[in-house]
C-alpha cells in the first residue's frame, strides 16, 4: 500500500491554506502593512475608513495617510480605485516611484 511521505513544508502549507476564507486572504495589521506597503497615499482628507478594499488591495488609513500592498494592476489604475474609494489623492507613490502633478490629475478623474 501507497503510503505518502510528509514534507517539512507541509505545515507551512496547512497554515497558508487556513488563512484562506472563500478564496481571499485575511487582511494584513497596520504594522505589517506598513512595512511591506507597496503603495503610500496621502488624501485630501481623511480616509472615510481606517480599512477598505479598492481594486483587490486592502488599504490602511490613519487619517489622510495611507497605505496597501502591491496589486496586479498598473499603478495609475491603483490610484484611480483609491480616489474612487477615499477621495481627492494629493500624493501617490507605488514602490518609491511618486506621482507628479499630471498623473495625480489623471489619478483624481482630470484629463
Amino acid at each position: 500500500m501507497f503510503k505518502p511521505r510528509l514534507s517539512p513544508l507541509m505545515p507551512m502549507v496547512s497554515i497558508a491554506g487556513a488563512a484562506l476564507v472563500g478564496g481571499l486572504a485575511f487582511a494584513p495589521s497596520a504594522a505589517s502593512a506598513a512595512g511591506g506597503a507597496y503603495y503610500r497615499a496621502e488624501l485630501a482628507s481623511p480616509a472615510p475608513k481606517a480599512r477598505f478594499v479598492a481594486r483587490d488591495v486592502v488599504w490602511i488609513c490613519d487619517g489622510a495617510s495611507c497605505v496597501a500592498g502591491r496589486g496586479t494592476s498598473r499603478p495609475a489604475i491603483m490610484c484611480s480605485a483609491l480616489a474612487k474609494q477615499a477621495g481627492s489623492v494629493s500624493a501617490f507613490t507605488a514602490n518609491d516611484k511618486v506621482f507628479d502633478t499630471d498623473e495625480l490629475a489623471r489619478c483624481n478623474g482630470g484629463k
